[in-house]
C-alpha cells in the first residue's frame, strides 16, 4: 500500500503534537533571550540535539522494527526492564501529571480569582476534566491521525504563526549581548540545552503509536511501515525545528526588555506586549493544546505498551488506570514525584541515547553483538552510580566524576560509552560468538 503525501503529512502532524508539550514551548524563548546576538548559532546547536535526537530515535525504532526488537539486541532482561522504566518515567511517573498541572497553571489559573487558584479543589476539578477528555480521546487510537493531523495540530501551528507574524509587524524589541555560556560557546551551549529536553525518550515510546496507526491505515508490510515511520519522524522534526526557530526569535527579540527567570514568563511578557489583555488568553490556549496533545499521546503509547506487556489487562482499562493515576499524582504529590522521577529520567536518558546510536549503526556492528551489551552496560553503571551520588550521597563522589570529559556539562557518559565500545569490539574479536540470540517480535 502506498500512502499519499497528504497522509504522510497528517502522520507527521500527529507525531509533532505528541512531542510538542509545554517544555518545548518554554525552552526556546529562554535560550533566545540568553543567546541574544548569538541566537542563530545557539539555535543550530539546540536543533541538533532537541530535534536531531528524537528523529534519530524514531528512525532507530523503525529500522529495528520495534522498540522490543531493538532492546532484545542488548539482552532479554534489558528488553524486559528498560521499556518499563521509560514508559513509567515519561508516563504516569512524570510527564502526564506534569502536563495537567502546567495546563492548569498556564491555561486556567491566570483567569481565576486568587482564592480559587489557591484552592486544591480548583486543580482537582480541572485535572479530572482534563484527563477525562484525554482518556476519552485515547480510547480510539486509530482516530488519532484525524484528531491530531486534521484538527489539533493545525490549530496549534496557526496560533504560533499568528504570534510570529504579529511580532514581525510590531517588533517587540532588539537583540542584546548574550549572557552566560552563550557568550563564548553558543553552539555547544545550545546543544546542551536541547539535550536537556530529553525528547529522545519520547521518540522511543511513541514508535508503538505510529506503528499501530500505520497498521490501522492498512500498512502491514514491515519495510513499508519502517519507511513511513521514518518519513513521519523527519516531518515532525522539520515542524519542531521551524517552531523552535520562531520561539527562539521571539525570546531574542525580548532580550532588550530584561532577563526573565524562565521561558513561561518571557512568553507571557511577549504576549502582553503584542496582544494586550487578550495575549494571555491566546497563550493559555497554546499551552493547553500543547499539554493536551502530549497527554493523549503519552496515555495512548503507555496504554498500548502495558496492554502488550500485561495482556490480561486490556488497552481501554490501561487508559482509565493511567488517567486516574495521573490525576491523583497531579493533585496529591507532583513535587515529590518529580524528586523521584527526575533522577530516574536522568539515569535512563544516556542509556536511551546510546541505544539509539547502536540501533542506527546496527549494520556495522551486528556481527559483534557484544558491543550492545558492553556499551549499554558501561553507560548504565555510570548512570546508576551518578544518580546515587547526586540523589542520596550529596555528591560526595563529585570530584571523581569530574575527571571525566564533559561531565560538568552533563554528558559525562560519553567516556564510558567509548570504553564500552572498545571493550565490546575486542571481546567480539577474541570470542567470536553471539552472547544473545536475536529475536524479533
Amino acid at each position: 500500500m502506498n500512502f499519499s503525501a497528504k497522509q504522510v503529512v497528517f502522520i507527521s502532524f500527529m507525531l509533532f503534537s505528541m512531542f510538542f508539550g509545554a517544555g518545548n514551548l518554554i525552552f526556546p524563548p529562554y535560550l533566545g533571550q540568553s543567546a541574544g546576538d548569538h541566537l542563530w548559532t545557539a539555535l543550530a546547536g539546540f536543533i541538533v540535539s532537541a530535534v536531531g535526537l528524537p528523529i534519530l530515535g524514531v528512525i532507530a525504532v523503525a529500522k529495528a522494527g520495534s522498540l522490543n526488537a531493538l532492546n532484545l539486541r542488548v539482552h532479554p532482561g534489558f528488553a524486559l526492564v528498560f521499556p518499563f522504566l521509560i514508559y513509567i518515567a515519561i508516563g504516569p511517573g512524570l510527564a502526564i501529571p506534569r502536563a495537567g498541572s502546567l495546563a492548569f497553571e498556564m491555561g486556567a489559573a491566570p483567569f481565576l480569582p486568587e482564592n480559587l487558584v489557591e484552592s486544591p479543589l480548583s486543580l482537582l476539578i480541572y485535572t479530572i476534566v482534563f484527563f477525562g477528555l484525554a482518556a476519552w480521546l485515547s480510547m480510539y487510537p486509530s482516530k488519532l491521525i484525524s484528531l491530531f493531523g486534521k484538527l489539533l495540530t493545525p490549530i496549534l501551528l496557526a496560533l504560533i504563526a499568528i504570534i510570529f507574524v504579529k511580532s514581525l509587524l510590531d517588533p517587540i524589541g532588539s537583540f542584546e549581548s548574550p549572557t552566560g555560556n552563550y557568550q563564548d560557546n553558543p553552539l555547544f551551549q545550545g546543544i546542551l540545552e536541547g539535550y536537556l529536553t530529553m525528547d529522545a525518550l519520547a521518540a522511543l515510546a511513541f514508535g508503538i503509536v505510529i506503528a499501530n496507526t500505520l497498521t490501522a491505515q492498512g500498512v502491514n508490510n514491515s519495510k513499508e511501515k519502517s519507511r513511513y515511520m521514518m518519513y513521519a519522524g523527519v516531518g515532525a522534526g522539520v515542524l519542531l525545528a521551524v517552531i523552535y526557530l520562531i520561539l527562539g526569535y521571539l525570546g531574542a527579540a525580548s532580550s532588550s526588555l530584561g532577563q526573565a527567570e524562565n521561558g513561561a514568563i518571557i512568553l507571557s511578557t511577549i504576549m502582553t506586549i503584542l496582544f494586550g489583555k487578550s495575549g494571555n488568553l491566546i497563550l493559555g490556549i497554546v499551552f493547553t493544546l500543547a499539554c493536551f496533545c502530549v497527554s493523549i499521546g503519552l496515555i495512548t503509547s503507555c496504554s498500548q505498551f502495558f496492554s502488550t506487556a500485561v495482556p490480561k489487562v486490556k488497552y481501554k482499562m490501561w487508559v482509565i488506570i493511567l488517567a486516574v493515576l495521573s490525576t491523583a499524582i497531579a493533585n496529591l504529590g507532583l513535587t515529590q514525584i518529580l524528586q523521584i522521577s527526575v533522577p530516574i529520567l536522568g539515569m535512563i536518558y544516556p542509556i536511551a541515547i546510546v541505544l539509539i546510536f547502536l540501533g542506527l549503526f546496527d549494520d556495522m556492528i551486528k556481527k559483534n553483538p557484544y558491543i550492545y551489551i558492553t556499551v549499554i552496560g558501561f553507560v548504565a553503571i555510570f548512570s546508576l552510580l551518578d544518580t546515587i551520588n547526586k540523589t542520596f550521597l550529596n555528591n560526595i563522589w563529585g570530584r571523581g566524576f569530574e575527571i571525566l570529559p564533559f561531565y560538568i556539562e552533563g554528558i559525562g557518559w560519553l567516556t564510558p560509552a567509548v570504553i564500552g565500545l572498545i571493550f565490546g569490539y575486542l571481546l567480539g574479536k577474541f570470542r567470536g560468538t553471539s552472547p544473545v540470540k536475536r529475536t524479533i517480535l
